[in-house]
């Protein structure tokens, strides 16, 4: 029996379990099974492997994105994007890749005008890193807002004004917040400042809409949630797994 599998921390709600679960079913796909591993902490990873000689790939979920890096023997992950979301297993061996910039980029493109040409990317965790990545590579100018500033954040929350959200129009939710079940959260941005040239996007996708999501499509902004994200780096993660 092949073994995959998704480690973060916690999982209670993952929508990689479902996902592939139902693939394997829709494929007759009766050799491959997907679990979860909630792991309080990346340091248990040596001995999950050990338990589970059988694994042959992992994704890789909050908040180990990052912390998962130094465990990796080789690494096919773009220069200059510190996170890994998958684990090819050959071996004994660990190879890490970047999924997430997949899904992301062909997920966000078709959205995109031509005056989408600055971006606020709220939240500066590792699916930040992809994030980042893809708008590089796509010409989009971004600043990352956070809690408090740290080394790659531009803004605090508090400093976003009228000025700023006119001019990104482009605002990217890669935070936890508004994910089920604190549904009634949402970042904390002046949306009123939001129209309809504003393209917002939430990796969240549970609920579908989340207020985040309401408040800018309340204002005439096009709103796109993370499910269709999470499916192509599945999709990539399978490709990859069974490269």
């Amino acid at each position: 029996m092949r073994l995959f599998g998704l480690i973060g921390y916690p999982l209670s709600h993952s929508f990689s379990e479902k996902y592939f679960t139902e693939k394997f079913e829709q494929e007759e796909i009766t050799e491959c099974r997907y679990n979860l591993f909630a792991i309080k902490t990346i340091d248990e990873l040596p001995i999950l492997l050990r338990n589970n000689p059988e694994l042959e790939g992992l994704n890789i979920t909050i908040p180990y994105k990052k912390q998962v890096l130094p465990f990796l023997d080789a690494s096919n992950i773009p220069d200059g994007l510190d996170a890994c979301n998958c684990i090819n297993i050959t071996g004994g061996k660990l190879v890490g890749y970047n999924t997430d910039v997949t899904g992301f980029e062909k997920s966000l493109k078709p959205l995109l005008k031509s005056y989408h040409k600055k971006a606020l990317v709220l939240g500066n965790g590792g699916a930040t890193a992809a994030v980042a990545f893809v708008l590089r590579k796509l010409g989009i100018s971004f600043d990352i807002v956070s809690r408090k500033i740290h080394d790659n954040s531009t803004f605090t929350y508090k400093e976003i004004d009228k000025k700023v959200m006119e001019e990104n129009t482009v605002i990217i939710n890669t935070t936890p917040v508004g994910l089920y079940p604190n549904t009634e959260a949402c970042p904390d941005i002046p949306y009123k400042f939001i129209g309809e040239s504003h393209l917002l996007y939430d990796l969240v996708y549970n609920p579908a809409k989340t207020v985040f999501l309401q408040k800018g499509e309340e204002n005439g902004a096009t709103i796109k949630n993370g499910e269709e994200m999470l499916i192509l780096q599945a999709e990539e993660s399978w490709r990859i797994w069974n490269g």
